[in-house]
């Protein structure tokens, strides 16, 4: 088997973006490209929970629309409590929410403990999987976000999804087919900013 290409791969991980616009709403995402996508997402590593995750793909467009409304009052709800301006970005994506093609629920079977090990654990078992279904969705050209603020309506989702007790919800994907979009590395701190060497604060350089 050959060796991947580093730089290709190192490129798809640090450029894969929230897309909230420029998005093809009236295409619908291939059942071959949505499988593809979850069979990578499910070669994630694992601990506590095992093969837990579920994935839930909505396209019902009444259940979506319900989904969307829930979007829209807890976007609309932290603006106000938290005296932000929401970005243009979120704002066209809750517009249009109930339009996009398909949204892809995360779940995972068990529910957390109430220790900090047990929860690093049980998410740590879930969480690597959605993040190499985004990936996957990038490299396949389907924009989408990390959106986890459905958790907070945990109950209605469950009731609008028929999500049965004990199933736990982690993040929703938005996801659409992308018109355009240009995706490249954000603008973040550099490696040097953030490692710290053998101790807390010690930002010097490594020296063994």
């Amino acid at each position: 088997m050959e060796n991947p290409d580093k730089n290709d791969i190192e490129f798809v991980l640090s450029s894969t973006r929230s897309v909230r616009k420029k998005l093809d709403y009236s295409r619908s995402i291939s059942e071959e490209d949505l499988i593809a996508c979850i069979n990578a997402a499910v070669q994630a590593p694992t601990g506590i929970i095992g093969e837990n995750w579920r994935f839930l793909i909505l396209t019902d467009k009444k259940r979506k629309s319900d989904i969307a409304k829930l979007y829209r009052q807890i976007l609309l709800e932290i603006s106000k409590t938290r005296g932000i301006a929401l970005k243009s970005s979120h704002l066209v994506l809750m517009d249009r929410l109930h339009e996009i093609p398909c949204m892809i629920f995360v779940l995972a079977i068990g529910e957390p403990g109430d220790s900090v090990s047990e929860q690093v654990g049980f998410y740590g078992s879930i969480l690597p999987a959605a993040w190499s279904m985004m990936v996957a969705m990038r490299a396949r050209g389907i924009g989408t976000t990390w959106t986890s603020l459905l958790t907070s309506k945990s109950a209605e989702i469950a009731k609008i999804l028929d999500i049965p007790e004990g199933v736990t919800q982690t993040v929703m994907f938005p996801a659409a087919y992308t018109l355009g979009a240009v995706l490249r590395p954000a603008n973040r701190k550099p490696a040097e900013d953030v490692i710290f060497w053998n101790t807390w604060d010690n930002l010097n350089s490594r020296s063994d």
